[in-house]
């Protein structure tokens, strides 16, 4: 994909197959900054655009010779080869970079694309819930830390950014799915994790307890969206669970894309995370289909 017109035709198709995960050119530009290896593809049939995919080896798939697999095809276009001959010049390119297999989200009411994932070998491994919470009908929520714990933003405080990443290495690898996740180097998680278009530092919300950063949870803000805000990670440092430190953090959450004019929050939780799906229950979070991880072999080079 070289210019800028293939990125919206790619975009276009990409949004109208899974709105869901809308996402806008600045959130492409952002994530294509941190992941240099990759390949993304346009499918044209007599000069229309069809379909859409992308191949890549982001962070936190660094040592596992395993690649990010995303293939997009119109609904009226499917079933005529385009899906298969994406599939297999992305993972031609997988193949050629070292990987041996490939991960990808598929939404649980997609039934062709869950079939055409597992006519080629992918299996499940992992599965989300998705949930949302109407803002409208509900008061914002009073933040009430733990006794002892603060509750400020990284735009107030900047400072606490190498503290929140402190938090980011021990949440991250102990939510279920991600134990072989890697968290990369400091500067790297910095400009992975909030420097994109979608992250806003007033929406970036930090409990801390004196000086020293415990937990961090984040909206991911994206233009494609303008209506919602979207849950990021909700983490806190093992010494310090089971407080009601995340409590507050989305209580602080709820009240500010509340009181900024959003209609909806939504969120992903990974079914096997109880912890999370508890809080999210009793905030009020209704359920709705949710999100398939599945990893699959490399297609073959041959039509």
């Amino acid at each position: 994909m070289e210019t800028d017109s293939d990125l919206e035709l790619s975009l276009d198709i990409h949004n109208a197959v899974m709105p869901a995960r809308a996402a806008s050119v600045a959130d492409v530009l952002s994530w294509r900054k941190g992941v240099p290896e990759r390949l993304e593809l346009v499918a044209h049939v007599e000069g229309e655009p069809v379909g859409e995919g992308l191949v890549a080896i982001e962070p936190h798939q660094r040592g596992r010779s395993t690649a990010t697999l995303d293939v997009c095809v119109l609904p009226e276009r499917r079933r005529r080869g385009v899906g298969s001959a994406l599939y297999r010049e992305l993972s031609s390119w997988a193949r050629e970079h070292g990987c041996d297999a490939v991960e990808a989200w598929i939404e649980e009411v997609d039934a062709d694309s869950l079939a055409f994932a597992e006519h080629r070998g992918f299996a499940e491994i992992g599965r989300d819930s998705r949930l949302v919470l109407d803002l409208a009908p509900i008061e914002a929520p009073i933040v009430e830390p733990p006794a002892g714990v603060e509750i400020t933003t990284w735009a107030e405080r900047p400072e606490l950014a190498r503290g929140m990443y402190e938090v980011a290495l021990e949440a991250w690898p102990d939510i279920p799915g991600n134990e072989d996740d890697v968290v990369g180097p400091y500067e790297e998680w910095l400009a992975d994790e909030l420097g994109g278009a979608a992250d806003r530092p007033e929406a970036c919300f930090v409990a801390v307890a004196g000086e020293e950063a415990v937990g961090y949870a984040k909206f991911h803000l994206t233009e494609a969206r303008p209506s919602v805000a979207i849950h990021d990670i909700t983490g806190v440092k093992r010494a310090w669970r089971g407080r009601g430190i995340a409590r507050a953090l989305k209580q602080a959450e709820i009240a500010w894309a509340k009181q900024a004019g959003y209609e909806q929050l939504q969120t992903r939780n990974e079914l096997r995370n109880e912890p999370i799906r508890r809080l999210n229950e009793q905030f009020g979070y209704r359920e709705l289909p949710g999100m398939v991880f599945l990893r699959g072999v490399l297609g073959s080079p041959h039509a």
